[in-house]
C-alpha cells in the first residue's frame, strides 16, 4: 500500500533540496571537469595561447552577467550538492539524530558559500 505525499511547506523544502541536490551533482560531475581540462591540462600542455589566461581576458570575459551567472552556479551549486549528501551520511552512517541542526549546518554552510561566491563575483570584481 502506498503512502500519500506529503503536503506543504515542509514537502517544498525538502523538495528544493533534492532539486539543489542534483543540480550540484550535474555541476560536479559535467561542468567542473570541463574547467579542469582547459584549465589544468590544455593550458598546461600549451594547446591555448599564451594570453589566454591573461588577467585583462579573464577580467573581461568575468564583466559579462551571464558569466558571473555562470561562475555563482558553477561555485554554489556542488556546495549545496555536498550538504545534502553531508547531511544524509551524518544521519545514515554516523548515526547522529539531532535532524534539524545538522540540516541548518549542512545547507547554512552552502548558504554562506553560496553568498561569498555572490559577494565576490557581483561585487568585488
Amino acid at each position: 500500500m502506498r503512502l500519500p505525499r506529503a503536503r506543504g511547506p515542509r514537502a517544498l523544502v525538502e523538495a528544493m533540496a533534492w532539486a539543489l541536490f542534483s543540480a550540484g551533482g550535474f555541476a560536479a560531475a559535467i561542468l567542473l571537469p570541463i574547467h579542469v581540462a582547459i584549465l589544468g591540462i590544455a593550458y598546461a600542455a600549451g594547446w591555448l595561447p599564451d594570453d589566454a589566461l591573461s588577467y585583462a581576458r579573464i577580467h573581461h570575459l568575468v564583466s559579462n552577467p551571464l558569466a558571473r551567472l555562470y561562475l555563482t552556479a558553477l561555485i554554489s551549486l556542488p556546495l549545496y550538492h555536498w550538504a545534502h549528501r553531508f547531511r544524509f551520511a551524518i544521519h545514515h552512517q554516523f548515526g547522529i539524530g539531532l535532524k534539524r541542526m545538522v540540516a541548518v549546518g549542512c545547507y547554512g554552510s552552502a548558504l554562506v558559500g553560496t553568498g561569498l561566491a555572490v559577494w565576490i563575483i557581483f561585487f568585488r570584481l
